[in-house]
């Protein structure tokens, strides 16, 4: 019998593994260490702060949806009352002089979270599904509206503001400088993620997944999906009250659209654009999301429709998100077959791109007929100045459409094949796919 049971057992992780999984977190330490020195402009560091919120607010989110199998439409509300206790709790603070540093508000952020998570999950993670996304769209509605209404709490639509260099100082750190509330960021991140990555190898983050996958079953053995729900439910809401109270902090203000569901939206698109199905996938959604979203508003006024193209087309043709993508090749690069791929991705991207460009450039030309009428015609998008009216310009935007479409269709075929045939043979060199 003990036998059995020693053979049942899972292997334990070899030395080469511990190594590379305690190297590549001690080069992610590095790095945020480094990346101030490479980077020192304000908007640079204000970028990675933003990014660093963000990849906090996905994975929080991730724990309900890609974990445990919960789509939620309200998961800013966390996020928003986090921010708002957050402000308060600043405010107090300074008021009062207690010697309470900044680095730890973010933790009242978090117990925020918790503590509203607790009081609204119970009922909410009683169903799944659909359901579960009616409840938390019905919620999120309720306490945005209510944010317009206790004005005494929420500021109504100025919000409430705060001065961080007002605080108990540690280490004779003020929190002024955009470095140091980088560096801020970049600590709790780093803790954030840590306890997110813990979370999943628990024996509680392998009853989430259970859950996701096949509730009937888990109840079967005696464990209670409902409350296995309700836990991962408080678990993502402190993640996000924390993610939201660092928000506040960077902004020194919260106001009524951390609440909105736009917020909820955009942690919705960068969990879904990175992979749900992988601990990385959120984290690189909210990279690209947050690099996108910065980039795109300065580029075009209708940005967020392009988020929205770019969702849908994620949806429909890579259901596995940009890091679903890029764990796909892994077979062909062990096997060492992916250069077969590659020429074929290269002759596709060509007539990709151009479809690409002409939706672009129809989209340009029908929004500035459609919300500016009467302007010059003569407008600037993406940095390249054109004229809307021009009807070379509507040819060309229809040709590289239509052609590039037709050509898409056809050069995207070959790289089936040659994906077929590189799949084929890492699994002739046993490979597994």
């Amino acid at each position: 019998m003990s036998d059995l049971a020693s053979s049942a057992a899972p292997p334990l992780p070899a030395a080469a593994d511990k190594l590379k999984f305690y190297g590549l977190w001690l080069a992610v330490i590095v790095a945020l260490l480094v990346l101030p020195k490479l980077f020192s402009s304000g908007g640079s560091l204000t970028t990675f702060s933003l990014i660093g919120i963000s990849i906090i607010f996905a994975l929080s989110y991730n724990i309900l949806l890609g974990q445990t199998g919960m789509l939620s439409f309200g998961h800013a509300v966390y996020y928003g009352l986090g921010g708002f206790l957050a402000i308060h709790a600043i405010n107090i603070v300074a008021k009062n002089k207690f010697a309470i540093p900044l680095p730890v508000i973010p933790l009242i952020g978090g117990l925020t979270g918790l503590v509203f998570a607790a009081l609204l999950g119970w009922v909410s993670t009683r169903r799944s599904g659909t359901a579960f996304a009616m409840i938390s769209l019905g919620l999120a509605e309720l306490v945005a509206s209510s944010a317009l209404i206790l004005r005494t709490f929420f500021g109504g639509e100025a919000g409430v503001s705060a001065n961080r260099t007002k605080v108990f100082r540690l280490f004779d750190w003020s929190f002024g400088p955009q470095i140091q509330i980088y560096y801020l960021v970049a600590a709790w991140t780093l803790l954030a993620v840590l306890a997110m990555y813990a979370l999943t190898r628990t024996p509680l983050g392998r009853m989430c997944n259970a859950v996701r996958d096949n509730p009937e079953r888990v109840q079967f053995v005696g464990y209670d999906p409902h409350v296995i729900r309700y836990l991962a439910f408080c678990f993502s809401g402190f993640f996000a009250g924390i993610a939201g109270a660092l928000a506040a902090i960077n902004f020194e203000i919260a106001n009524s659209a951390y609440l909105g569901a736009v917020q909820s939206g955009t942690v919705l698109f960068a969990t879904y654009i990175g992979g749900i199905g992988f601990f990385i996938g959120p984290i690189v959604g909210a990279i690209f999301v947050t690099i996108l979203s910065l980039g795109l508003s300065d580029l075009t006024p209708v940005w967020q429709l392009y988020f929205g193209l770019i969702f849908i087309a994620v949806v429909m043709y890579a259901p596995g998100g940009l890091t679903g993508l890029l764990m796909m090749h892994r077979p062909l690069l062990r096997a060492g077959t992916l250069t077969r791929v590659l020429p074929s991705y290269a002759v596709a991207f060509v007539p990709t791109l151009a479809m690409i460009t002409g939706l672009m450039l129809a989209i340009e030309t029908i929004v500035h007929f459609t919300v500016n009428p009467g302007d010059d015609s003569h407008i600037k998008s993406f940095g390249i100045p054109f004229d809307a009216a021009s009807p070379y310009i509507w040819a060309m935007a229809a040709m590289l459409i239509f052609g590039g479409f037709y050509l898409s269709r056809k050069t995207w075929t070959r790289v089936a094949q040659a994906w077929d045939e590189a799949l084929s043979s890492a699994r002739d060199k046993g490979v597994a796919a």
